[in-house]
């Protein structure tokens, strides 16, 4: 009898430890990984990072397997121009994205140039490096790096390709309830310009805002349980922090 008890009481134990994991993973704070280089360098393959799920409110996106039980969403609060953002893709509504909130419901994006347009409005980026190389999947690419500037005042580090291979598109006129993102590794991100994959993002598909990094390690050296290995793979200085 007495083993009996000791049994149903850790199963009560568990069971409770699970229903407010999930409901602080739904509600309040959830943690994600950082598997493609789309948003280098503001975030390296292997970051580890904590998004807040309250930050825009509410939808079935916000709990585990995105279960049909609000059918719009609830407590809604705008993003901000500029923030990273993580989504479910619209091609599936189940592939956690992260990307740069560039536009807003009604906005007109256009690339001119490889230059970022805003409501006809180009969007000053000033280069503050001409010499970086950076990740694009399985290879490296030479990169310019610059700082742009959001009309909102919003400043963040963008990296363009050196022979900028995505020079001109269309105008992206952002419908009602819809969001446009990129991604700050721009000709290495799949992102709102390609509509088929991801292209527009209604309201009810972000899931929440990315806020610090909490780990970060670099899997090509080595991994966790290799602690021989920490001083060249932990990338300590990525520990806690904070998104922009």
């Amino acid at each position: 009898m007495i083993t009996k008890n000791i049994i149903i009481d850790n199963f009560k134990t568990l069971l409770y430890a699970f229903v407010i994991a999930i409901i602080i993973r739904s509600l309040f704070i959830q943690p994600f990984y950082i598997p493609s280089s789309s948003m280098e360098p503001t975030l390296l393959v292997g970051d580890r990072l904590f998004v807040t799920k309250y930050s825009y409110g509410y939808s079935k996106h916000s709990f585990p397997f995105s279960p049909s039980i609000l059918n719009n969403r609830i407590m809604f609060a705008e993003p901000e121009r500029g923030e990273v953002v993580v989504f479910k893709t619209p091609a599936d509504n189940r592939t956690d994205y992260i990307k740069r909130l560039i536009g807003l419901p009604g906005d007109k994006i256009q690339f001119i140039n490889s230059n970022l347009y805003v409501d006809n409005v180009e969007i000053l980026k000033s280069r503050t490096s001409k010499n970086d190389t950076i990740y694009c999947g399985d290879r490296t690419i030479d990169v310019f790096t610059f700082e742009e500037k959001l009309p909102n005042g919003k400043s963040y580090t963008s990296v363009y390709s050196k022979d900028f291979p995505y020079q001109n598109s269309d105008i992206f006129t952002v419908p009602k309830d819809h969001y446009f993102f990129l991604g700050d590794n721009r000709d290495c991100s799949k992102d709102s310009r390609f509509l088929s994959s991801v292209g527009y993002v209604h309201k009810d598909n972000l899931v929440g805002k990315a806020q610090f990094i909490f780990f970060s390690s670099d899997k090509s050296v080595g991994t966790f349980f290799a602690f021989w290995k920490w001083h060249k793979s932990m990338r300590f200085k990525r520990f806690f922090k904070k998104i922009v």
